[in-house]
């Protein structure tokens, strides 16, 4: 049997890819939730996590340059710490990418409504599944071509509001001439208005936002040419967070009051609508539909890929194994999708059961968030092994600052997950991910358990 996937992601692809990586939906319509916990200094909040983040791609960036695998974190948790611990570090993983595609598919049908108001949410869910099941089927290309031109309709709109923002600012267009400014960053309460425990419920929230950025890694086992590629990849994540993140959030929080933004509904649309942009509100709903998709497509192609290297290793089914004849592991491909599909399952039941008002997504969106951070521990873990065990020879893509930036890192992770507990909007979250991690751990014991009893 041929298992061995094909190197066929390009380095037009691969950047794409990790750009479309770092920019969620959250960011075009959770940008008012973050601001309003802390006010302007929020965009301090998203500078600080996307340090930290990139602290964390630079340790996976170094294994990755010595060892480029498919699967790349669930690995080097097997090879470094233990094959359990690779096993629960994938598991959240999938469960988590497994729950950002429910979210997304949950997304595209109440997105769709803004054009047909009478449409069923789950029809659209239905033919994007459909869409994305097949373009994940037909080739590794048809993924990177797919999330390439998705993330470059989000790159492209985030650039333009971002342009238009300093045109507000600088020389008042949209504002009758009227330079905008800068104050709004300090006359509305301050700069921490809301005080430094709104700042760390804010850094909580924005970490959580920050997730997924480690899927450049699972694409390394399909890249040509993968150190060039990954290197110049993992290296330009601090800059797409400058530039995504921080800088759409600041032209945020200085054209508007902070405590102003929840009122006008998407930032992204009041400004593009203040220069005059006819139609802003369509555009912008175009463009989230397409982040959506470009959400649920990333989601089944990694964890399709950590279901395969699962099989790899001897610790889910040898079914999963199986590739077609363009290198794909479509049973895989086909199970996620599947479990995917289940988020059209609750987009039905939820309402009947919490309301029609209840906010679905929200609910399926946040349970993913703790399982989201458990790669980034594994990671961080798995280097400090890797630099321990490995006799590599001076190599030019090493973490800056090892060890001391991986245990400032682990420590820093483990403190939001301390706020997160205090914070009421997200306790619920941490709380659904504890359980989670905690069921496919004792899975993980009675297994070994078993093992051990039967080698006697």
């Amino acid at each position: 049997m041929n298992n061995n996937l094909q190197r066929a992601l390009t380095a037009r692809q691969i950047q794409m890819i990790a750009l479309g990586g770092t920019i969620g939906v959250g960011l075009f319509m959770g940008a008012s939730s973050t601001i309003k916990w802390t006010g302007p200094s929020v965009i301090l909040a998203y500078a600080i996590a996307g340090l930290f983040v990139f602290l964390i791609m630079r340790a996976l960036g170094e294994m990755l340059y010595i060892y480029p695998d498919t699967g790349s974190f669930a690995k080097f948790a097997n090879d470094y710490i233990h094959p359990s611990f690779s096993y629960i570090t994938a598991s959240s993983s999938i469960f988590n990418w497994i729950i950002v595609g429910m979210s997304e598919v949950i997304a595209v049908g109440s997105y769709m409504r803004f054009w047909w108001p009478e449409l069923p949410t789950w029809i659209p869910g239905i033919v994007v599944i459909a869409i994305l099941l097949t373009a994940n089927l037909i080739s590794v290309k048809w993924f990177g071509e797919f999330e390439f031109w998705f993330a470059a309709i989000k790159v492209v709109t985030i650039i333009l509001m971002i342009i238009a923002g300093f045109g507000i600012i600088l020389f008042g267009f949209g504002n009758h001439g009227d330079p905008v400014g800068f104050a709004n960053l300090w006359s509305h309460g301050g700069f921490f208005a809301n005080g430094l425990s709104g700042f760390f419920f804010a850094l909580s929230i924005v970490f959580g936002s920050y997730i997924g950025i480690e899927l450049i890694g699972v694409t390394a086992g399909e890249t040509k040419d993968p150190q060039k590629n990954i290197k110049r990849a993992i290296n330009g994540v601090i800059w797409r967070i400058l530039i995504f993140y921080v800088g759409s959030i600041f032209i945020i929080v200085t054209v508007y009051p902070w405590d102003e933004v929840s009122q006008i509904g998407s930032p992204f649309v009041a400004t593009f609508a203040k220069i005059g942009i006819t139609g802003a509100a369509t555009i912008i709903n175009f463009v989230v539909v397409t982040a959506a998709m470009s959400g649920c497509n990333s989601g089944i192609f990694s964890t399709s890929r950590m279901v395969y290297t699962l099989a790899k290793q001897k610790q889910a089914s040898k079914i999963f194994l199986r590739l077609n004849r363009n290198n794909v592991p479509d049973i895989a491909v086909i199970a996620v999708t599947l479990g995917i599909f289940m988020g059209i399952v609750l987009d039905i039941v939820l309402p009947l059961i919490l309301g029609k008002d209840t906010n679905i997504f929200v609910y399926v969106f946040s349970a993913g968030v703790l399982p989201g951070m458990v790669p980034w521990f594994a990671i961080l873990i798995s280097h400090l092994r890797f630099r321990l065990l490995e006799k590599i020879p001076d190599h030019p893509f090493k973490m800056p600052f090892a060890p001391y930036s991986n245990y400032v890192t682990i420590l820093m992770l483990l403190a939001v997950i301390v706020g997160m507990i205090f914070n009421k909007e997200t306790r619920i979250s941490v709380i659904i991910g504890i359980v989670y991690i905690s069921v496919v751990s004792i899975v993980v014991i009675a297994k070994q358990w078993r093992s051990n009893n039967s080698i006697r």
